[in-house]
């Protein structure tokens, strides 16, 4: 029989945390199950090479929504990872951790021990950054963070001048003492190459003889014992397998498959279950619900100056920055597109910045809805200015389609469902405009592609708006923490309500999604679960 102590199922921004921090001691056997296959793959590796893992089935769930009624029935793409590092081996890579009012929020819910002056400590610890340590930033930890700023193209200085011109102070630091301003993104890199969870914890701890890692291994189900998990059974290589815990199984499977695989194996709203023939184990209303994620709307202009453009559209200019990246690790290659940012307030009154802002240096105008294809720009000198409101009011669900773990789940997003929402993406694209029109920018712009001049009021940016605004790639939510043992799915401990031996680590748990990009806060979860996970089990 297949026995060991801890099962962790899904190698991905918490998993590969878990796998080394629970064989960290060398007491524990643990099994890592990871459904896709290893991350030694150049287009990993490569930091701008997103662009075609983002549509590479062999590492990425691809996921597609249903249609969504406000976004004139479109249906949204969900790229996922399906490797080991999980969405950190195919993300942007930015690093943002979140407001501590995000995690004063989480603990004000009924989450004991998740309030910012809880969570800061974890953030520090899974962290080296590289312009070292402080009261908020890690030296240490096992993921690299990067500054980016010497290979930035030159026109970031015009983004962060606007800006002043109107009042937004630049911010050196947006995992510093506040997030609010403008400036540049740090990444998850190191040396010019990606830094996923699998790179930072999986790679130091391999030869550990307690720590077994199973590639091609897709969960299938959950196995119980009188109320207890006591294992899980997967498939590999077209056969069905099963492993067994002595202490405990936990998913960290993401927003999307820990639900779904709770679902599949009887945990979850009955009346679902009961209609797709799975016996159920515990009746939990809330496994798939509370879905939240992040939509942005994007600004393209031409401009008047070269861009990012200039350098990577034709095959030369690919030759080029490709023999730059490979003989010093530098160039644009070597960074996301996303190289500004920064953190906002759309309207008077707020108490904190709800407003998310990217500029990046390259622009495509004939890219479909969703996709960047990030080494083939437009042929002509332009840039985009991107939003995205940080706390969306709107809900959604999701739920599985049938028994049969290889089919992908119904996701409901629920998009621009409130009035706020809708109201708050009007407030980004009034913003942009304003940015736009600071003097640092009409230096550069020749022009405004899209939505273009005609649009002038809050009926064309709505227009716009339901046609091209997009995720950002953030859901989380699915398996929420709370003290509510009808409604919520995990405690503050993070353990299933009801059901012992299980817990949820990953995204999934968020109560709310955090103000800006989701990797850091997901990896400080996998930290924060481990330390939970140890502490029941001295």
């Amino acid at each position: 029989m297949d026995q060991v102590d801890f099962i962790v199922v899904g190698a991905g921004s918490a998993g590969c945390v878990l796998a080394n921090r629970l064989s960290e001691n060398g007491k524990y056997k643990v099994l890592l199950l990871e459904a896709g296959g290893s991350d030694l793959n150049f287009w990993i590796w490569l930091p701008i090479g997103y662009g075609k893992t983002f549509y590479k089935r062999s590492v990425n769930w691809m996921y597609e929504t249903e249609p969504n009624p406000e976004l004139n029935n479109r249906v949204s793409y969900w790229p996922r990872g399906k490797v080991m590092g999980g969405s950190s081996s195919i993300n942007a890579m930015v690093y943002i951790r979140g407001q501590a009012q995000d995690f004063d929020g989480w603990k004000d819910m009924g989450n004991p021990g998740w309030g910012w002056s809880d969570v800061l400590p974890y953030f520090k610890k899974a962290e080296t950054n590289d312009r070292g340590g402080d009261d908020f930033r890690g030296d240490s930890g096992p993921l690299h963070v990067g500054t980016m700023d010497r290979f930035l193209h030159p026109i970031c200085q015009n983004y962060i001048t606007a800006g002043e011109q109107i009042q937004i102070p630049r911010n050196a630091d947006f995992n510093g003492a506040s997030q609010e301003g403008l400036g540049t993104y740090q990444n998850t890199a190191r040396g010019g190459m990606r830094m996923s969870t699998a790179r930072a914890y999986i790679r130091p701890a391999r030869k550990r003889r307690n720590l077994r890692v199973e590639k091609r291994a897709l969960a299938q189900r959950v196995l119980f014992e009188d109320g207890r998990a006591v294992g899980v059974e997967y498939s590999q290589n077209g056969k069905v397998k099963q492993a067994f815990a002595g202490r405990e199984v936990i998913l960290s499977a993401g927003a999307i498959n820990s639900p779904q695989l709770l679902q599949l194996s009887g945990i979850g709203p009955a009346a679902l279950l009961k209609s797709k023939g799975i016996e159920v184990v515990k009746d939990v209303a809330g496994v798939g619900q509370n879905l939240q994620d992040h939509l942005g709307i994007d600004f393209l202009f031409r401009s008047k100056v070269p861009t990012l453009n200039n350098q990577l559209h034709s095959w030369h200019g690919k030759l080029l920055q490709g023999m730059r990246y490979v003989l010093t690790r530098g160039g644009p290659l070597s960074l996301g597109v996303n190289q500004g940012g920064g953190f906002i307030r759309s309207r008077p009154g707020l108490d904190r910045p709800n407003m998310q802002v990217f500029f990046s240096p390259v622009s495509y105008t004939k890219a479909p809805p969703g996709k960047r294809p990030l080494m083939n720009p437009d042929p002509f000198a332009g840039f985009l200015l991107g939003t995205q409101p940080m706390h969306p009011t709107s809900r959604g669900h999701l739920a599985i389609r049938s028994s049969d773990p290889a089919q992908a789940p119904e996701i409901h997003p629920n998009y621009l469902s409130t009035e706020l929402d809708m109201q708050e993406m009007l407030e980004g694209m009034y913003f942009m405009r304003k940015l736009a029109a600071a003097p640092a920018f009409q230096e550069i712009i020749e022009s405004e592609i899209a939505p273009g001049a005609d649009a002038q009021d809050d009926a064309a940016f709505i227009e716009y708006i339901r046609e091209k605004v997009g995720t950002v790639f953030h859901p989380v939510g699915t398996c929420k923490m709370g003290p509510d043992t009808q409604t919520d799915v995990v405690d503050a401990r993070l353990k299933l309500h009801g059901i012992e031996g299980l817990r949820v680590v990953d995204a999934s748990i968020f109560p709310t999604v955090t103000s800006g990009n989701t990797n850091a806060p997901a990896i400080m979860v996998g930290e924060k679960g481990a330390d939970l996970i140890l502490q029941d089990h001295l």
